[in-house]
């Protein structure tokens, strides 16, 4: 009788670590879903940072020769 009551203890925990598992599961999903859109929206900010670079050093590039623009932060490295 006790083996039958253990027996059953053992199924009933097994059942609730298959539940628990599906829902690790789903969360997993979910989680990837979100990295992806998050990656996707760097991605896209990347791309506009680049192109407001881009319009920046062409209008730059068309001040006249000798004038020249104060960099408000010394410290600033160039970026790629």
């Amino acid at each position: 009788m006790a083996d039958i009551k253990h027996l059953d203890q053992i199924a009933e925990r097994v059942e609730r670590l298959l539940l628990r598992h599906e829902e690790l599961q789903r969360t997993n999903v979910l989680l990837h879903e979100q990295i992806q859109a998050l990656q996707a929206e760097r991605d896209t900010l990347k791309s506009r940072l680049n192109a407001a670079r881009a319009r920046i050093d062409a209008l730059l590039d068309r001040l006249p020769a000798g004038q020249s623009i104060e960099d408000p932060d010394p410290t600033r490295q160039e970026r790629a």
